[in-house]
């Protein structure tokens, strides 16, 4: 994630999503970009992507509320998301995400108050046969216990 302009334009935003217009079906083209640039979707896009693709402001904010990689505020330097579907769960993944949360002192989607880490909940990174798993930035980590979790907020705090 780069965070280049923390209260971009509308020309700002305009420019972003221009090269998207052509495309069939950009809207989540448009979504990534936005995301990429700033660190989330700002506010302030709300209104040009709606009006550029002809759609309305809730529609705008059914999609991004629905997929969970798309947030509404910068995250951390980093993201841990600690999968919570029913595989992670059964073989301690509640256990841990609730300690990390408690360790931490946030609850979901919040961020450590040094920005270093944001801490997200996702159903199924796919390693249902090597749960509990968790992934730190894009590396997905299997079978993650106490120990491998410590590992994993070292790096992300240094």
């Amino acid at each position: 994630m780069r965070h280049v302009a923390p209260q971009p334009t509308v020309e700002d935003i305009e420019t972003l999503i221009a090269p998207f217009l052509a495309l069939e079906g950009p809207l989540l083209p448009i979504l990534h970009a936005l995301q990429e640039e700033y660190g989330h979707i700002p506010a302030q896009a709300h209104v040009p992507v709606a009006e550029a693709l002809n759609i309305s402001r809730a529609e705008l904010h059914g999609v991004i509320s629905f997929y969970h990689d798309f947030r509404d505020k910068p995250a951390g330097r980093h993201v841990l998301k600690l999968c919570r579907a029913e595989a992670c769960q059964s073989v301690g993944g509640a256990e841990l995400a609730a300690e990390t949360l408690a360790r931490l002192g946030l609850d979901w989607h919040g961020t450590t108050p040094d920005g270093a880490l944001t801490v997200e909940p996702v159903y199924c990174l796919g390693l249902c046969a090597c749960a509990p798993a968790a992934m730190l930035d894009n590396r997905v980590v299997a079978r993650v216990d106490a120990a491998k979790l410590d590992r994993l907020l070292a790096e992300a705090r240094a």
